[in-house]
């Protein structure tokens, strides 16, 4: 990968069709719904029909205990708004004019950054910024989106949107309305009104996964704090506990099965509880139990450093954000080994932790943030992180997007330059999969202090005809993590018979391609930018230098070892770093066809 520009994107033929297409057949239903309802939502009927009493209280108003970035609040004050990775500066707010269109709808501006913008976060920014200034500006900007967005309008009105939003306005109600006018304070909430409104009675929209829950939580804030709770809480509580059932899993985790959105879900269903109690409102049993078995599962994706690993669009997060969150979760509960239902594995021996992907990708419906990293694996040793993915996030653009979410970017097998995941884009649709590993089995042993994990996936099997399987054994002192990955086509003793025997017939339907015509895999190994790797001269050795200044030795038998570019974007910007390519043939014929190789990490008990 360069840091210059992205590898060109897998573009299927009619790959945006394809996405929608796969999609549940409940779930294009309610995004077909919403589009014509939008038809009639941007009429002046909808509008008149969102006039209405408007609240003069919040009812049992919760403190957002969230803490913002003073600086960024700042720089907001003087009209510079970061979001995303993208800057934006306006003409600074002055007495009785907002900044205007050129920073609700900026040219060329990404469509994350616009959500963030209209989402209103970043109230929490100029909360923390302090003094009149700040709260000044927060109202001339709340004033000028009031002015300006009265009409529903597609994208600043989108359920997930809206729903941000409201929350947003309920929480920093206190900085905004602090030596407000009546006029103001009459107009914000007249808005927040007519906001609550629609998205009560709107929906989500064809929404599902983590979004569908934050349209949830902004409709039981609008309900509790705006409308005093009454029918309208008592029906959205109702959805969210069904919505509960089917997105948290047995296990602790959320169904998108991503580190990032456990830490998401996790936070809202926080302060949904938090804003039903300022209220006076029961929690549901439901959403209680869904923060305890959350909360252990968060934990589980914690590298030493307090951060999360990075699969399934993740990026590392701010660990003391991430400490806060479980902090007001108050669920002590630790984390599993194994997560049974989302597909993970744990392996924490010492200082050594190994944390691996051998799940198969979510089902439809919650796809959004699926990555072709099937059974990849990180690795980190104390505070430190040694093996990687390349990680994932909001404001890298949509081509460096489609090449993060590529099996090339995760620190596992990858087989004629082919994602294991089909990646399907469906522009301004959201994203679908096409072809996946189906069939994803694992298994783990203990013996002595030693672990094995055993996994395998069959996402090479359609177009390939073969299975990819990887066991990994981590030492008892964890001084040592040795692997293997095995490509071999299903049935492997048929196969060898009919192979010995010529019957080729046979031997294609088990190779879709020409017979004896080679393959060739990879095999990669993502490093953090802190580590250092030197390529022994003889080759088929790596000798690796962590910050701290320990050593661990890399090698491997049966393919070409070199360390080539890679990049990090674990922290939100992009990084260079390094990666270890171990790449070799697959046979297609003869008594052992596919592939075998064997590596191993072993740590140099000197640091010189």
């Amino acid at each position: 990968m360069s840091e210059a520009a992205p590898p060109s994107p897998q573009r299927p033929p009619f790959g945006w069709y394809t996405a929608v297409a796969r999609r549940p057949v409940a779930h294009n239903t309610r995004a077909l719904g919403y589009a014509l309802r939008s038809i009639y939502y941007a009429s002046p009927a909808h509008g008149l029909l969102l006039r209405g009493g408007a609240p003069r209280v919040i009812a049992g108003m919760p403190i957002d205990p969230w803490p913002g970035d003073a600086a960024r609040g700042r720089a907001i004050i003087g009209g510079t708004f970061t979001f995303a990775g993208r800057i934006v500066r306006v003409t600074p707010p002055t007495q009785g004019a907002g900044p205007g269109m050129a920073l609700w709808s900026p040219a060329s501006a990404a469509p994350d950054w616009l959500a963030a913008l209209h989402e209103f976060g970043w109230l929490r920014d100029l909360r923390v910024a302090g003094g009149e200034p700040a709260r000044e500006t927060a109202r001339r900007l709340v004033a000028d989106w009031i002015a300006r967005h009265q009409r529903w309008k597609r994208m600043p009105w989108r359920p997930d949107i809206l729903a941000a939003r409201i929350s947003a306005w309920i929480t920093s109600a206190d900085v905004i309305l602090q030596g407000a006018e009546p006029a103001f304070e009459r107009d914000f909430f007249n808005s927040l009104a007519r906001q609550g409104r629609h998205l009560l009675r709107g929906g989500a929209g064809g929404l599902s996964g983590a979004r569908l829950l934050t349209v949830l939580k902004g409709q039981v804030f609008a309900a509790a704090a705006l409308f005093g709770g009454g029918w309208r809480l008592k029906r959205t509580l109702a959805r969210l506990a069904h919505e509960l059932e089917r997105q948290v899993l047995g296990d602790g985790g959320h169904i998108e099965r991503s580190p990032a959105q456990q830490f998401a879900v996790l936070r809202d269903l926080v302060d949904i509880r938090a804003v039903l109690l300022a209220g006076g409102h029961d929690v549901p049993d439901m959403v209680q139990r869904s923060i305890d078995r959350m909360a252990p599962m968060l934990r589980f994706f914690r590298h030493g450093d307090g951060g999360l690993a990075l699969f399934n669009d993740s990026g590392e997060g701010e660990a003391w954000l991430i400490d806060m969150v479980l902090t007001r979760s108050e669920a002590p509960g630790k984390p599993l080994t194994g997560a049974l239902h989302s597909g993970f594995e744990r392996v924490a021996v010492n200082r050594t932790l190994l944390i691996c992907d051998m799940g198969a990708p979510p089902p439809p419906g919650a796809r959004d943030h699926t990555f072709a990293g099937t059974l990849s694996f990180e690795m980190s040793v104390g505070k430190e992180r040694l093996v990687v993915n390349c990680g994932g996030g909001p404001g890298l653009g949509a081509q460096w997007r489609q090449a993060l979410r590529a099996t090339a970017a995760h620190s596992t097998l990858t087989l004629a330059d082919t994602n294991s995941t089909e990646i399907l884009e469906a522009p301004g649709r959201g994203s679908e999969i096409g072809k996946h590993p189906v069939n994803v089995t694992r298994k783990r042993s203990e013996a002595e202090g030693s672990t094995w994990l055993d996994a395998s996936h069959d996402g090479y099997l359609c177009g390939f005809g073969l299975i990819h399987r990887r066991r990994l054994w981590i030492a008892a002192g964890g001084e040592e993590v040795r692997g293997e990955d095995h490509l071999y086509p299903p049935g492997r003793e048929s196969e060898k018979s009919s192979a010995a025997t010529g019957d080729d017939k046979a031997e294609r339907r088990l190779w879709p391609w020409r017979v004896g015509r080679p393959r060739s895999f990879s095999v990669r190994f993502h490093l953090h930018p802190g580590v250092t790797a030197s390529l022994v001269q003889e080759g088929g050795t790596v000798l690796l230098r962590l910050p701290s200044g320990a050593g661990w030795r890399f090698r491997a038998e049966g393919g070409n070892v070199s360390v080539d570019d890679s990049i990090y974007v674990g922290t939100g910007d992009m990084r260079r770093a390094s990666q270890i390519v171990v790449s070799g043939g697959v046979t297609a014929t003869g008594p052992r066809p596919g592939a075998t190789l064997r590596w191993a990490f072993t740590r140099l008990k000197d640091k010189t």
